[in-house]
């Protein structure tokens, strides 16, 4: 007996993506073991979520500093002075998604920069670089404690796929580990 058995595009393209996400972390391993750079790993893994995710959409890794304040890990595809900008911003629940996650230690979510309040002091830098919207993953180590936020802005008003949510979890993850080698490579 053949059955005919019939992927949908949706189901294709979840199977697709989720399997980039897996590869991009995978890849992202083996460069720690192949004394690959921090900022080098960090900057692949940005592009990776960039690739699963689609056209429109731009990745950014904020990490905390000994002061608590969020510094730019790897942001390839944003300006240099929308950076500057943000450099420093003090993570606060009540201030755009990268901020708040780190706050919070939980996924943020702007449909709509406009609509935002957390965005009120902020939402003109992303909006003069045609985003709409963006939405931030905590990037956690094993204790639970903030690392840093893996970002990602959309050039239209949408919210992440429950595929995405999954893949940069993965990827925040990854990024965790990357950190703690590294810094464990340092002492």
């Amino acid at each position: 007996m053949v059955l005919d058995i019939v992927i949908s595009e949706a189901e294709f393209f979840y199977i697709r993506s989720m399997s980039m996400y897996e590869h991009a972390s995978d890849r992202a391993t083996k460069m720690i073991d192949e004394g690959i750079e921090t900022e080098v790993i960090l900057a692949y893994l940005t592009s990776a979520a960039e690739m699963a995710a689609g056209s429109g959409t731009v990745s950014s890794i904020l990490l905390l500093d000994k002061d608590g304040l969020l510094r730019n890990g790897a942001s390839p595809r944003l300006p240099s002075d929308y950076l500057k900008a943000i450099d420093g911003l003090k993570p606060h629940a009540k201030v755009g998604t990268c901020a708040a996650a780190a706050a919070t230690g939980q996924m943020v979510i702007t449909e709509n920069f406009i609509d935002d309040n957390k965005w009120a002091e902020l939402r003109h830098l992303p909006l003069a670089l045609g985003f709409k919207g963006a939405w931030s993953m905590p990037i956690l180590d094993t204790s639970g404690k903030v690392l840093g936020t893996f970002g990602t802005y959309f050039i239209e008003r949408r919210v992440p796929s429950d595929n995405e949510i999954k893949g940069v979890q993965l990827l925040a993850k990854t990024v965790a580990t990357v950190l703690t080698v590294g810094e464990t490579h340092k002492n």
